[in-house]
């Protein structure tokens, strides 16, 4: 029902919204993240989480970060990312005014809760082309077994 009056663009609740989204827009949150979180959109990178027989993949979309400045930990299930992006706008500059600011900047962690099937003695990860890669081995009990049928 709320999205129906979302789609009556005159109604007072679709111009509130209007305009809720208009300053989320000018103030850097992001629509879903202002009801949950106020966070600006590209502070946190992105992540893709999935699995195979063998590992649960995480890809978090990180470009610009110094490797060397990445935390990954992983404690009872719970993987924790957390590092910190530059702002990339020279500070030595007092004669550049920035008016437009669209990449987050600052510290950050990303929380994922990862299945209990998860091995933590075998994780690996790397850090190329602004993608950091964490693959964590499901332990030989929850992978898939071949039975021979004699």
């Amino acid at each position: 029902m709320y999205e129906s009056i979302l789609n009556y663009p005159n109604s007072l609740v679709g111009q509130f919204e209007r305009l809720r989204r208009e300053f989320d827009d000018v103030f850097g949150v992001s629509g879903l993240a202002s009801s949950i979180r106020s966070v600006a959109p590209g502070t946190v990178p992105a992540v893709n989480v999935g699995r195979t027989s063998t590992s649960v993949e995480i890809y978090a979309f990180a470009p610009g970060l110094d490797a060397k400045k990445i935390e990954v930990t992983l404690d009872r299930g719970v993987l924790r990312i957390s590092g910190e992006r530059a702002s990339g706008i020279p500070s030595d500059n007092a004669q550049l005014h920035v008016y437009t600011r669209e990449r987050g900047n600052g510290s950050f962690t990303r929380i994922i809760s990862l299945p209990d099937d998860v091995d933590p003695g075998q994780v690996n990860a790397s850090y190329r082309d602004g993608v950091l890669q964490v693959s964590v081995a499901r332990r030989e009990s929850a992978q898939p077994k071949r039975i021979t049928v004699q």
